[in-house]
């Protein structure tokens, strides 16, 4: 009998779930999660137990018993700069998990559910391609301020996942191709894909690239600096305030495209103005992308939720047409990533790195 994985997915009020034969998706569920049963927990990792009952359920409703576990593949969190590729879990990465060393999100239950889940089927768990791959060279890192470093954090699992497909429709393998991608959601991250590697990408949760439906991208300095000094608002505000507070959000009022879109629909020039402003910003962060891989690229992807508006594709592609062909492929692949990840595993194609 061949064997399933499970993908394990946590966001931050969901918990998505899914069974694949190898590359076939057989049962899949997102249960949501009310804000309210979360808030008292101030280390995510603390509603390990809360979500692992809800897991259990649809587990025992899908009838895992009738199967036979092959591997888990959990959502990588942030880590340590980590070269990409696929992880073991182990000690020292569920202690990091555990104690949010390095960021308190939702992705840090991937690992520890996962874990949990492999110890139970006496199978191998794995990440894939966790948000803080980093192979940046060494120019990608210099910001200009000595004590600022330049860090690799980007929606990386999804942006893997559409490189890797638009490269086997090319008849190529990854590390023969260069891509920019666009992974457009309520973050933006818009990376150089060379060979497969993610060598430069802007900060898609704080401080760089486009601003987005929720989070306000670079900024002029002087103008933050005044912001953090105006006693108006403590550390904790001005981050949730560029990174959950802005954008789209900021200028109109909503964060969902859709609304945005209407609204323009129905004349609202304001609308209008903001929209087309992020889709240039967008596209200057492409064309930065573009100089990175000296303009040798197979194609540009539009990628993630925003990737499903005409509008928007139509007036990215009308400023990028020019540097490379467009492929737009809406929506995120990420359940689809974390499979395909165990079973090359699975398969011997790629061995797991150490933690």
């Amino acid at each position: 009998m061949e064997g399933v994985i499970i993908a394990i997915n946590p966001g931050s009020t969901s918990t998505r779930m899914a069974l694949f034969k190898g590359k076939e998706r057989i049962a899949d569920e997102t249960v949501q999660h009310d804000s309210a049963e979360l808030a008292p927990f101030n280390n995510v990792a603390d509603q390990f137990d809360l979500r692992m009952a809800r897991i259990d359920q649809w587990l025992t409703a899908a009838g895992i018993d009738n199967y036979r576990i092959a591997a888990i593949a959990g959502r990588g969190a942030p880590l340590r700069p980590l070269e990409a590729g696929i992880y073991k879990i182990n000690d020292k990465m569920l202690n990091d998990l555990r104690t949010a060393r390095y960021s308190n999100h939702a992705s840090n239950l991937g690992g520890l559910i996962a874990d949990h889940l492999a110890k139970r089927f006496n199978v191998p768990a794995v990440i894939v391609e966790p948000i803080t791959i980093d192979n940046f060279n060494d120019f990608a890192r210099v910001s200009g301020v000595p004590e600022i470093v330049r860090k690799s954090r980007s929606h990386a699992l999804n942006i893997k996942a559409v490189c890797y497909s638009e490269a086997e429709k090319l008849g190529k393998s990854l590390s023969q191709t260069n891509f920019v991608v666009a992974h457009m959601g309520g973050g933006i991250s818009i990376a150089a894909v060379e060979g497969g590697l993610i060598v430069d990408v802007n900060d898609g949760l704080l401080g760089m690239g486009p601003y987005s439906p929720e989070r306000a991208g670079a900024l002029p300095i002087g103008g933050v600096v005044d912001l953090c000094f105006s006693g108006k608002y403590s550390r904790d505000e001005i981050i949730n305030k560029f990174s959950r507070e802005s954008g789209l959000k900021a200028y109109l009022g909503t964060a969902d495209l859709r609304s945005v879109e209407k609204m323009i629909d129905s004349g609202d020039k304001k609308a209008e103005l903001y929209f087309g402003a992020m889709v240039y910003q967008i596209a200057k962060e492409i064309g930065a992308c573009a100089a990175v891989l000296k303009g040798r690229i197979n194609g540009i992807i539009f990628t993630g939720g925003m990737a499903h508006s005409a509008r928007l594709v139509n007036q990215l592609t009308g400023y990028v047409s020019s540097f490379a062909k467009v492929k737009v492929i809406p929506g995120e692949f990420e359940m689809e990533a974390l499979a395909a990840g165990a079973l090359r595993v699975l398969e011997g194609k790629e061995i797991p790195k150490e933690y």
